[in-house]
């Protein structure tokens, strides 16, 4: 009885935390995504401490070395969305004509004439000035959250020892030891999961790249960049940078075997990519179970958004290791967890070396 006591209370503790994450969004965002990545150049940020360069230069260079990464891939997508502007005009008139089509397919289909359309549509249109001044804050709000990151990732990298040591003092003497293990695993997660999501998006770019290019599609260095991006986001991203893919084929007026070629492209990328990357590049870093992983990121996106699923996946990684080195957390940390945890993901390269190996 008090074993079930405990759990509820546990149970109202996540539920209390969720609804103070939900309303501490605005603030905890920039923080938590500085945090995150700031785990994410603490190897590179050692790497320079151990060639007798001070922490503060050190913490700077790893943010200049983010923001040169960040400015190269806005670059390649400016240079390409010019190449794809000459062609907007011939891909907006298809869109129009399209959109008749579509127009006519419902009056005949639904029974709704061409002038009730046009009234639904300019009524939908009366909150068009307030959707662009809401578009202009959301972009100044992102400029804004984007400083802050850049700022707090400095910071954590510079503080991290102090950090650390704040986190140490908060536990026993005795619990010091297994605190300093929790702390490291938590950091490990993070950065090992994000640098292999970020290999993992540079080889998708090349075969997108290369799959799209045969496949014919204008612009197709533009469309793989885009795909691979999307990939931040989990389940979601790969279908969205497709979608648009398939959008933008259609408007530029090719055939449907276009079309097929395009999803044919990107069944093929993704078999690969479960079955070869995910496993060899990502690995079971998380090692979580799927149920949880899409729980966590449809809870991601319901508290904070984007960002939300974006740090779902580091975060309830985090979670499990908190839960796992915690008695009265344990259960929690195995209901997350893989059914069977030392039963890796098998790939297509694990199977011909289990088919050629020694039995």
């Amino acid at each position: 009885m008090e074993k079930l006591q405990q759990s509820v209370y546990v149970l109202l503790l996540f539920s209390f935390g969720f609804a103070g994450l939900y309303f501490a969004g605005p603030f905890l965002i920039p923080v938590v995504l500085s945090a995150v990545l700031a785990m994410l150049f603490i190897r590179l940020c050692n790497y320079f401490e151990s060639k007798n360069i001070s922490r503060a230069v050190s913490a700077l260079l790893c943010m200049l070395i983010f923001v040169f990464c960040i400015g190269l891939i806005a670059l390649l997508l400016s240079i390409q969305l010019s190449s794809l502007a000459e062609n907007i005009d011939e891909m907006k008139s298809r869109l129009y004509a399209l959109f008749n089509n579509l127009r006519d397919w419902i009056n005949q289909t639904v029974g709704i004439d061409k002038k009730q359309q046009k009234e639904i549509i300019s009524g939908q249109g009366e909150g068009a000035g307030s959707m662009l001044l809401v578009f202009a804050s959301s972009i100044m709000s992102l400029a804004v959250n984007a400083v802050l990151v850049l700022v707090y990732m400095y910071l954590f990298l510079l503080y991290r020892t102090h950090i650390k040591k704040f986190i140490l003092k908060l536990v026993a003497r005795d619990e010091k030891a297994e605190t300093d293990l929790v702390v490291h695993k938590a950091g490990k997660v993070s950065q090992k999961y994000l640098s292999g999501l970020a290999a993992m998006i540079g080889l998708l770019w090349v075969m997108y790249g290369i799959g799209f290019s045969l496949v014919g599609v204008e612009n197709a260095i533009f469309f793989a960049v885009l795909c691979g991006l999307l990939e931040i986001i989990p389940f979601v991203g790969n279908l969205t940078g497709t979608s648009i893919t398939v959008l933008a084929v259609v408007a530029q007026g090719n055939g449907n075997n276009k079309i097929i070629w395009v999803l044919l492209t990107y069944f093929v990328v993704q078999f690969i990519q479960t079955y070869i990357l995910e496993p060899l590049v990502v690995g079971e870093q998380v090692n979580i179970n799927p149920l949880f992983t899409i729980m966590a990121i449809v809870l991601g996106e319901m508290i904070w958004g984007i960002a939300g699923m974006i740090l779902a996946i580091p975060l309830i990684g985090m979670v499990k290791i908190i839960c796992d080195h915690h008695p009265n957390l344990q259960p929690y940390g195995f209901l997350i967890g893989p059914e069977n945890p030392k039963k890796q993901k098998t790939s297509v390269i694990d199977y011909f070396k289990r088919l050629f190996g020694k039995k």
